[in-house]
């Protein structure tokens, strides 16, 4: 690698945003392991990592958005996962892109290129060799879908 790279990589991870989506991505998978048996947990679980306010802020905020539209999320992915049923989808991929899938739809504030570039990078780092072709794949089609969607919605004005 080269310095500019390695430099990159530590503005990254040293990045707020991308240390609450690590920590959003873990908490979401350890919950749907054990199935929300512990989400009452879930500040506290927080409180204990040695992170920023704001890293736990926004990782909260997108664990319980994510978490509490997990039905509606996963029917979107269902939607375009053609060949895939939500509960064959590895629980890491699965979380991603729940996680990701959230924020595309209630994160104005975060372009949906970034979201899905966040989520495979998420990939590249928790799941397997494959996981990012996957989790981009199933991004873009989410994508596509919801931009068809809210086109209809920009014509009626």
């Amino acid at each position: 690698m080269t310095k500019s790279t390695i430099d990159k990589n530590e503005r990254k991870h040293n990045d707020p945003r991308h240390q609450a989506r690590q920590l959003a991505l873990q908490c979401l998978h350890q919950f749907d392991v054990q199935e929300g048996a512990n989400f009452n947990q879930l500040d506290t679980f927080l409180t204990d990592m040695e992170t920023s306010l704001e890293v736990r802020r926004m990782a909260r905020q997108w664990i319980a958005g994510t978490w509490d539209s997990r039905q509606y999320i996963d029917s979107i992915i269902q939607g375009v996962s053609r060949n895939w049923n939500i509960k064959r989808i590895s629980v890491v991929d699965r979380s991603n892109l729940r996680l990701a899938t959230h924020q595309m739809l209630d994160c104005p504030d975060i372009p949906p290129r970034v979201v899905i570039n966040e989520a495979i990078e998420l990939a590249k780092i928790f799941s397997s060799h494959d996981a990012p072709k996957f989790i981009n794949g199933v991004l873009d089609a989410i994508l596509q879908k919801l931009r068809q969607q809210s086109e209809p919605e920009k014509q009626e004005v």
